[in-house]
């Protein structure tokens, strides 16, 4: 076969396969153009949520700063001189609640964005500051059982802060062997097992402390929850060269 009959060839294939591709797409335009109709809207739909979620996290994020900003507001005594236009609050428990309102708008409006989460955990604690412990504990309830492993676990070690400050100790040991056993970035085993012992010691059981200290101090001897383990087993004596003396 010389070279013109097989270019010949190769070019009725060609026509060949062409016609039948458009006479395909004539016989199948209708439902070609419903499925690229749809094709088309559904893009619409992911980029138009796309945008409308990065204008809102956006928000959120500016509103959740400004939450933050009068949580680290600076508290003044009465009668103590304060510099013109510095505000202040009186008090831990005024600034708290001031700044648990405005979390609890940026939870409310963003609820479905990293910082509308981050914002109802820190209503939980300003909850707990302003002393309103029953609203503490349904909010670090519900962050707690969220998704975020990290925010999830932080709220768990504000809820056995609050069950301590409130003499159900029982409750807390449980909350601490559940981070010790799902630990997370935010909170370390290590991080939970030193809030036990140190529960333990307030509860005058030093021997129940020192078992969780000698199990940290083997279990992660050259990291830092280990070493501080370590410390309290064998603390520095007061007067060691090169060891500021004890108060």
């Amino acid at each position: 076969m010389d070279q013109q009959t097989r270019q010949a060839l190769k070019h009725d294939q060609f026509v060949d396969s062409t016609h039948h591709g458009l006479e395909w797409a004539s016989h199948n335009r209708r439902p070609l153009i419903v499925w690229g109709s749809a094709i088309v809207a559904v893009l619409l739909v992911v980029i138009i949520g796309a945008i409308v979620y990065n204008h809102r996290s956006e928000q959120a994020s500016i509103a959740l700063g400004n939450a933050m900003q009068t949580y680290q507001t600076p508290l003044a005594a009465a009668g103590q001189q304060i510099p013109p236009g510095v505000k202040t609050f009186p008090s831990a428990s005024e600034r708290a609640k001031a700044a648990n309102q405005l979390f609890l708008q940026v939870a409310d409006q963003y609820g479905s964005t990293s910082s509308g989460k981050l914002a109802r955990y820190f209503a939980g604690l300003t909850y707990i500051e302003a002393g309103q412990n029953a609203s503490a504990e349904s909010t670090l309830k519900q962050v707690s059982s969220g998704w975020n492993s990290d925010l999830a676990s932080l709220a768990k070690l504000g809820l056995a802060q609050l069950y301590r400050q409130t003499n159900r100790d029982q409750q807390a040991i449980e909350v601490y062997n559940d981070l010790t056993a799902h630990p997370s970035t935010a909170v370390p085993a290590g991080t939970a097992q030193l809030q036990l012992a140190d529960l333990y010691e307030a509860e005058n059981k030093p021997e129940l402390a020192k078992k969780v200290y000698a199990t940290l101090k083997d279990k992660d001897a050259k990291g830092p929850a280990g070493m501080i383990a370590a410390q309290k087993l064998n603390p520095t004596p007061a007067g060691t060269p090169g060891m500021p003396p004890q108060q």
